[in-house]
């Protein structure tokens, strides 16, 4: 998720141009959840993403580069700390699957893992009105990252259920992705597939080919599937995804739930509606 990185179209054209945005997947698009990135900016996310169907909210950490959204595990609390307890009311947080300790630096992250166990044992500990459902743990994985396999013994100190996410940069294939992850990662730790259309690594169709992969070779309910909501923008840095785009992006994930990367950053309450409409939602 972008910590690689880290107006709506369908509003703007004729009535006859959005109806060609409405084309229907051939299985309906189940939008189960969003993520969301906490940064200073958004410390108090507010949305209407249950409104696309979304119930989980996937929370990227806790505690990133010594800036604590939780306090009581080391780092300094930012300037505002979210409101878990409103958080905790909202339809689209109903459950929460909650990232523990990383970095921004990829790298930098990788170097730290025993460090990032250690806090994230102790974020996991501390008391919150959410109701989780799992656990994330957001050292991010590729097959570019030759010593992955450490993380595999290490992730025995984290409680469960436990999530990862993993992305395909080089772009070696579904099959490849599969098996480097299968060579090293316990069993009962599930997978979020960074589908690669936010950084144009890949077409949705092809993002579709390595959830299928991913699904044979680790199993389906080991693998759930985010939708990058986001897009390079000219000069540097990411933009939201217009309607339009986001749109032909699902459409290929009918029958999959799919979680949204990420809410309070790309998906405003408008991209919310044009959806609904051009996705035909309920």
């Amino acid at each position: 998720m972008p910590n690689r990185l880290l107006a709506l179209c369908c509003l703007m054209v004729s009535s006859l141009s959005l109806s060609a945005c409405q084309t229907p997947p051939h299985a309906p698009v189940h939008i189960a959840g969003i993520a969301w990135q906490p940064d200073n900016a958004t410390a108090n996310p507010k949305g209407t993403w249950d409104r696309l169907g979304a119930h989980t909210l996937l929370v990227q950490w806790t505690t990133v580069s010594g800036s604590a959204f939780i306090a009581g595990c080391g780092g300094a609390p930012v300037p505002v700390l979210p409101d878990w307890q409103r958080i905790a009311q909202e339809p689209w947080a109903q459950d929460v699957i909650l990232g523990l300790a990383g970095k921004f630096d990829e790298a930098e992250a990788r170097n730290s893992l025993d460090s990032l166990i250690a806090q994230s044992r102790c974020l996991a500990a501390q008391p919150t009105p959410l109701h989780v459902v799992g656990w994330y743990f957001p050292v991010e994985v590729d097959p570019t990252w030759q010593d992955a396999s450490k993380l595999g013994p290490l992730l025995a100190q984290l409680p469960r259920p436990l999530w990862i996410s993993a992305y395909d940069s080089a772009n070696l294939g579904p099959a490849e992705l599969g098996n480097f992850l299968a060579t090293w990662l316990p069993a009962d730790v599930g997978v979020f597939f960074q589908d690669g259309v936010g950084v144009y690594a890949r077409e949705p169709r092809v993002a579709l080919d390595y959830v299928n992969a991913l699904e044979k070779r680790l199993g389906k309910a080991r693998l759930r599937l985010i939708a990058e909501a986001f897009r390079p923008q000219i000069g540097g840095g990411f933009r939201a995804a217009t309607p339009a785009e986001l749109t032909a992006q699902l459409a290929n994930y009918g029958g999959r739930d799919v979680y949204l990367f990420d809410g309070p950053h790309y998906v405003s309450d408008e991209t919310v509606e044009v959806l609904r409409a051009s996705l035909q939602l309920p």
